[in-house]
């Protein structure tokens, strides 16, 4: 149950209200906007909610149960604020969303309506549409760890301890020229085997993709010159000179553990776990199958 204002809860009794909505989204990155469909800017909590935002919302689908229940917001692509590259640059993912009903004359009486995230977003030509989940979408979320032979630790966190700040696993170094649209040769990095980067991160460090991250499928050596192939091609394309800091990276296994990292005692996963084929064994009369240690 919500609790209203006393004051809002009078001016919702007179019958004529100035009511609006207004939405304050704080992304990942630390950077929060709010928006409103008043006509002009409110403010308070330190936020200010702009108008003419190229922001509206659709009615929210809700239910009695546990399912998750969604808003849509609609924008236009225009806008100063939402930007086409930054929604393809993942920075609207999964952020934060509250959704305020708010007098407008007096930004005082105000009830917060729901808290959620955004979810999926789908874009056109000229405009998106952005899903706002509620809170209930955690619920969906694996919680804990699994039993898996792979490592289920992040490269480099407190769990697998690694410090990708050693030079041993991070370099520099600057494109020399591109072969596809997510693929390019790159100088600096001669003293690096082929492979060290593979499942590793790029990070750009000038060019129009500068502060931006990219994951690495590929690396390969040809005639002494490093290939890399990012997963997905950056919003903006890449262009000869643009520097980056590259970081090493690691395909979850423990013999690649052991050797590139000597990092065993620290290995996540669990290497001995039966797979499927011994789950799917079953006894026969050549042997091989009788129930001892594998």
């Amino acid at each position: 149950m919500k609790s209203i204002n006393p004051d809002l809860q009078t001016h919702l009794d007179e019958g004529t209200t100035t009511l609006s909505w207004c939405w304050r989204i704080a992304r990942a990155d630390s950077v929060t906007f709010g928006f409103t469909d008043h006509d002009r800017t409110l403010s308070f909590d330190g936020t200010d909610f702009e108008p003419e935002s190229g922001l509206t919302a659709s009615e929210v689908r809700s239910g009695s149960d546990l399912s998750v229940d969604a808003q849509d917001a609609e924008g236009v692509l225009t806008s100063d604020r939402i930007t086409e590259t930054d929604i393809l640059d993942g920075r609207w993912d999964n952020a934060e969303v509250e959704v305020w009903r708010v007098n407008w004359a007096d930004t005082g009486q105000r009830v917060l309506m729901r808290r959620g995230a955004i979810g999926q977003i789908r874009r056109g030509r000229l405009a998106f549409v952005a899903e706002v989940r509620s809170l209930a979408h955690v619920l969906g979320q694996t919680v804990g760890r699994t039993f898996q032979a792979t490592c289920d630790a992040a490269l480099g966190d407190a769990r697998c301890g690694i410090d990708l700040e050693n030079s041993a696993f991070k370099g520099t170094g600057g494109v020399i020229d591109l072969l596809r649209d997510r693929a390019f040769t790159a100088s600096g990095l001669s003293s690096f085997p082929s492979g060290w980067f593979t499942f590793g991160t790029v990070e750009w460090t000038n060019g129009t993709n500068a502060g931006r991250r990219a994951e690495i499928i590929a690396h390969d050596v040809t005639d002494g010159i490093a290939v890399l192939t990012l997963l997905e091609a950056p919003v903006r394309s890449i262009v000869g000179g643009d520097a980056f800091t590259i970081r090493a990276g690691c395909d979850k296994r423990i013999e690649t553990c052991s050797t590139k990292f000597a990092n065993t005692v620290n290995f996540r996963g669990f290497p001995d776990i039966p797979g499927q084929d011994a789950v799917l064994r079953y006894a026969t009369k050549d042997g091989g199958h009788e129930g001892a240690v594998l």
